[in-house]
């Protein structure tokens, strides 16, 4: 390629734990289709650094790979982010390590410090990253290094937008995932579109910093043709798909589902705003459930409106037009509602609280679900870069303050991160009252939906809707595995909600072990205890058949029945 170093194979990691974001999986089948062996690690459980150190080097020495991007979106991996760059520097000092995502581009001057970064991605990283592996020596919207070590950081324009994203859409699901585990922990991410054209005072990703920090002016629709191949390419490997997007119309998600069959699958769907029908009746007329988010910012209808007023909020259902919404809604009996907002906004105040607190009450009766939480500091959003503007402080500001927070928090920790309280005492502990106490309802009311109360005439059925097999090896991925029982068999059970069972019965322990699986006898009698519901059957009946083929006491059978219960695998039949 012109004389230039290729950079392949490449790995794309995310920063965090648990699932990566999508855009990992969007750079990798652009760079697959631009002629680069590109694989993902999606899913990473990792807490400890010796963790995270073993599981890169088994990664590394399977990929071998030329270089690494690393997805710093959420600014709470910041600290995760740097731990994967220095580890992966001491493993194998000559690989090219990247990052990029939100965070990296807003804090790409203070990153570019840290020598196990050798590049920065402003902004959408296809073309970018695609330019770095073929080596182009000034590739677009990248800070590198300069012989001295000083940053080089290009004019930022942006790269992709209407009418040019043609050409970044899913493909190579089965070339880019290093096992069947990471594959299935996809949760069905789809982008109907980029950007954000609002500047809520509470986010980082508005619309100002998405201009500075990506050069990208105003948000867009993503063409019909590249989602519809983000379907064509996902439908038939995920049992959902999630959507966070304001602007697709019925129209035009309808155009993007056409020739593939999602009447099996599940839909959640995150809406702020005020939602057409004609949207609503096509997600629950194309999908078997649909559960819908509704953001209104606070719950709180006079402090909504004194900020939207005032220019610092998205604009957001007022009461009647939300109560009506769900309402309207009730004629789908497989669509089910959560209204979300934030706790601790700005001009709150005595009265404002005991409005949360009777919003909350009524939408609980009504049965929908709240998703509940207090401000938290984003970095790059007015609220944390001006506290002082609504009577707040904020626990972190600086990029040096957000690492020293989150390289506190103790390992596994994923929850914590830095608030805006308020100046003033008094309000500030009432707003934590409040917030507690509408947690605690939400918390109560979720339970109680879950909750089944069972006996010994309690008739129930394994309602788990995907049972799979595959080889340890395969599930795994064989650079985790050791080759002595790669070919033992795994059970993979999903349930109805997307909980996952992984049962290796016939893993002994004392050869090989992993925490995600249910091995020897514990995966024996799980799986036992599924088939023993194949057709409905009642509690006392299959108590009875476990301690005929388990040995197993009644109170152990019943804890077992219970489990699955819990995770939603056995229902009423």
């Amino acid at each position: 390629m012109n004389g230039r170093r290729v950079l392949s194979p490449v790995l794309l990691l995310g920063a965090g734990t648990g699932e990566a974001t999508c855009g990992i999986l969007y750079l990798a089948s652009y760079l697959r289709r631009g002629g680069i062996e590109a694989f993902v690690r999606l899913y990473d459980g990792d807490e400890s650094e010796k963790e995270v150190r073993r599981s890169l080097e088994a990664l590394v020495a399977r990929v071998r790979p030329k270089l690494v991007g690393i997805s710093l979106k959420w600014f709470h991996h910041v600290h995760r982010a740097l731990l994967l760059a220095r580890m992966l520097r001491k493993i194998d000092p000559h690989i090219r390590i990247v990052m990029g995502g939100n965070t990296a581009s807003y804090w790409w001057r203070e990153l570019h410090a840290f020598d196990c970064i050798d590049h920065i991605v402003l902004g959408d990283g296809e073309r970018p990253l695609l330019a770095l592996c073929e080596g182009d020596p000034s590739p677009p919207n990248c800070v590198t290094r300069a012989p001295d070590g000083t940053p080089r950081r290009l004019p930022l324009e942006y790269v992709q937008g209407a009418t040019n994203s043609e050409d970044v859409y899913y493909s190579h699901f089965n070339d880019i995932f290093l096992s069947h585990q990471d594959r299935h922990a996809f949760s069905g991410w789809v982008a109907p579109g980029k950007g954000c054209g609002e500047n809520c005072l509470y986010c980082g990703g508005a619309r100002g910093n998405q201009k500075a920090a990506f050069g990208r002016a105003k948000p867009f629709l993503r063409s019909e043709e590249s989602v519809r191949r983000d379907h064509q390419e996902i439908a038939s490997r995920t049992w959902q798909l999630r959507y966070d997007f304001s602007g697709s119309s019925a129209e035009f998600l309808q155009s993007t589902w056409a020739g593939v069959d999602l009447s099996r699958h599940s839909c959640m769907y995150f809406l702020w705003g005020i939602p057409r029908m004609g949207l609503i009746d096509a997600l629950a007329g194309t999908f078997e459930h649909v559960h819908m988010v509704l953001d209104i910012g606070c719950f709180s209808e006079q402090q909504r409106q004194e900020q939207m007023r005032r220019g610092l909020l998205k604009p957001c259902a007022s009461d009647p037009q939300l109560l009506e919404i769900i309402d309207n809604c009730r004629r789908h009996e497989n669509l089910d509602i959560e209204v979300s907002g934030i706790a601790g906004l700005p001009f709150a105040s005595a009265a404002t609280l005991d409005e949360e607190v009777r919003l909350a009450e009524r939408l609980i009766n009504l049965d929908c679900g709240l998703g509940y939480q207090r401000l938290e500091a984003q970095p790059g959003a007015l609220a944390t870069e001006h506290p002082a503007r609504f009577d707040m402080v904020s626990e972190a500001r600086t990029f040096t303050e957000f690492l020293e927070y989150f390289e506190q928090r103790a390992p596994g920790d994923v929850s914590s991160v830095p608030m805006l309280r308020f100046r003033d005492a008094a309000l500030e502990k009432a707003v934590q009252r409040t917030s507690e106490h509408v947690d605690a309802l939400a918390c109560e009311h979720r339970d109680s939906k879950r909750r089944v109360e069972i006996n010994g005439r309690t008739r129930l059925l394994n309602t788990a809707p995907s049972t799979l097999r595959f080889k340890l090896g395969d599930w795994l991925g064989p650079h985790r595995v050791p080759a002595k029982v790669a070919q033992e068999q795994v059970t993979v059970v999903r349930s109805v909600d997307g909980t996952g069972l992984v049962c290796a019965p016939s893993v002994n322990p004392r050869k090989f072990t992993d925490p995600t699986l249910d091995q020897g006898e514990d995966g024996q009698i799980l799986l036992t205890t599924l088939a023993a519901f194949e057709r409905p059957t009642t509690v006392a009946h299959a108590v009875t058949q476990l301690g005929t083929k388990l040995r197993l006491d009644p109170g152990s059978a019943r804890e077992v029945i219970e489990h699955l219960v819990d995770g939603r695998f056995l229902q009423p039949a």
